[in-house]
């Protein structure tokens, strides 16, 4: 059975914490769906080597249909925390039980959405502060898993993170 994992994207995203997550998890079977602010945008990252294009729009997305949520870093997050839609889907997500990867940037939406009371977990090292003012306790790991939530600090941490996603997420079956 093909597992489907959603991609939180918008404009000004990392390029290697999109592009490498989404190449990795597609190529072991899953169906990647990008989840913006509107359907069809067309998707770039900070440095412009490359581009995506939304399949959904945030208030179309069901948490019930994925089983893994990744948010990658950059000036992505800091667009989408703001949308009602983008803070109930990673809600509703949590409350399942979903698997949240969130990188660099990432936590910042967990933040405006409620979710990091009690949790432990990393991020940029430059919003630690929201971190800790969401109510989670920030550590300096290239990787760290609490419960569903699997967060990374950089690109540097990518190879970590992608191999937690795809050991939580598992290899699609055919």
């Amino acid at each position: 059975m093909v597992k489907k994992v959603a991609f939180l994207l918008a404009d000004g995203y990392e390029d290697s914490e999109m592009k490498n997550p989404y190449e990795a998890l597609t190529q072991n079977g899953n169906e990647v769906v990008i989840i913006s602010l509107d359907k069809g945008a067309v998707l770039n990252g900070k440095k412009g080597t490359i581009s995506y294009t939304s399949h959904l729009a945030a208030e179309e997305a069901d948490a019930g249909d994925y089983v893994a949520i990744v948010i990658p870093g950059g000036k992505s997050p800091s667009v989408l925390l703001e949308n009602e839609h983008v803070r109930s889907f990673v809600q509703k997500a949590d409350q399942a039980g979903t698997t949240i990867a969130a990188i660099c940037h990432g936590p910042q939406i967990l933040a405006k959405a409620g979710l990091l009371q009690g949790r432990t977990l990393t991020s940029y090292p430059g919003i630690a502060d929201e971190v800790r003012e969401a109510g989670g306790t920030f550590v300096d790991k290239e990787v760290v898993v609490d419960g569903n939530l699997i967060t990374s600090r950089t690109p540097a941490d990518e190879p970590a993170f992608i191999q937690e996603i795809i050991d939580r997420v598992g290899v699609a079956a055919y």
